[in-house]
């Protein structure tokens, strides 16, 4: 079996987010072995491969990540794109796109 690292781990995942849906950093870090590492994801997301889907990765609460490139208007309107719904709040709803590989 092949060990991938942490980092490999979360940007396989990312890489199967499907369009339309949503994953949560903690989400992600519990599925890839270590459920405190939700910050640690932020970081894989800020400086990890651009062209992986991280649009798609949202806060516990569905808010949009103000660290996105453009800010969260711009993580809005990639989001939008694909068909999600964006609250006024920035907020996605995520008990109806939360994907659960």
């Amino acid at each position: 079996m092949t060990q991938y690292s942490f980092k490999e781990a979360v940007e396989s995942l990312v890489r199967e987010i499907p369009s339309g849906r949503v994953m949560t950093y903690g989400q992600i870090a519990g599925l890839c072995g270590n459920a405190s590492a939700s910050r640690v994801v932020g970081g894989i997301a800020h400086f990890g491969d651009p062209e992986l889907p991280w649009h798609r990765v949202v806060s516990k609460s569905g808010m949009l990540a103000s660290g996105y490139p453009g800010g969260r208007e711009a993580h809005k309107k990639h989001l939008e794109s694909e068909g999600v719904v964006v609250l006024p709040s920035r907020k996605v709803n995520i008990e109806l796109i939360i994907w659960n590989p």
